[in-house]
């Protein structure tokens, strides 16, 4: 990873959780907990964070130069744009969804609208996501299990080790991961340093794993890698999602389902 981008994404982690580890920083990142120890001097330097013994904390008022945040779109500005396409990729994803299944939502607003299409099942939804909560809070059919953790405000979502630790005790059916982009060689990428360990986690709950993101993203970019093409299970998206970047999950056994 570019420092630039390793330390974006230090930095977004320990504004969104109010402090974080070496060890914790050298997991999210994949680097060692020495070059960790020189990026947290680094923006400790810089005014952008505190440097405390075994991690850093938030600062109050960020100094000027500060690392751009890789997520400035807030939830809502982006549900508010949301095309065609997602409602009827939630439609399609929530399909694969049968009665009595444990089903883990990742946040983003897709996801979000999988929750509504799934209002009225007997099915079990695990989440992190304040908007999926939105969605079936009044739903008595629904068993709805909210992971605690951090509030992300800007993204109607919980994040950090609680979140983590919760889902990595946890077992379901299906798994719906949301992303910022897909790159060509068909890994799966987000652009928030703070939700890469809750999609990590959210990988290793359940042995369907579905990837649901509309044409924009095929390809796309992001700051942190997720997962390989390998990874999903299934991948549900647009029909004018980029050809050549679908046929690498499919060579990676992937079923692909386009709407």
């Amino acid at each position: 990873m570019l420092t630039d981008s390793r330390r974006s994404a230090i930095l977004h982690r320990v504004r969104e959780t109010g402090s974080a580890s070496v060890a914790d920083l050298a997991r999210l990142v994949d680097a060692s907990e020495s070059t960790i120890r020189r990026d947290l001097n680094t923006l400790h330097g810089q005014g952008l964070l505190r440097r405390v013994r075994g991690g850093g904390t938030g600062v109050e008022h960020p100094g000027a130069g500060a690392i751009p945040e890789p997520d400035a779109v807030p939830f809502d500005e982006v549900a508010a744009h949301s095309s065609s396409t997602k409602q009827r990729i939630a439609v399609r994803a929530a399909q694969l969804v049968g009665d009595g299944d444990v089903v883990v939502l990742d946040i983003g607003t897709t996801t979000a609208l999988i929750a509504r299409e799934l209002r009225g099942r007997p099915v079990t939804v695990i989440t992190a996501s304040v908007a999926v909560l939105d969605e079936l809070r009044g739903d008595s059919a629904t068993e709805l299990i909210l992971l605690g953790g951090v509030l992300r405000r800007s993204y109607h979502s919980l994040v950090g080790t609680l979140t983590e630790e919760a889902l990595h005790r946890l077992r379901a059916t299906i798994c719906f991961l949301g992303t910022s982009g897909v790159q060509p060689d068909g890994t799966v990428m987000d652009t928030t340093g703070t939700e890469v360990p809750v999609k990590r986690a959210i990988l290793g709950t359940a042995p369907h794993v579905v990837l649901v993101a509309d044409e924009t993203k095929f390809p796309g970019t992001g700051v942190l890698p997720v997962c390989a093409a390998a990874a999903v299970s299934t991948v549900v998206t647009a029909a004018s999602s980029h050809q050549p970047t679908l046929d690498v999950f499919r060579r990676a056994g992937s079923d692909v389902i386009t709407v």
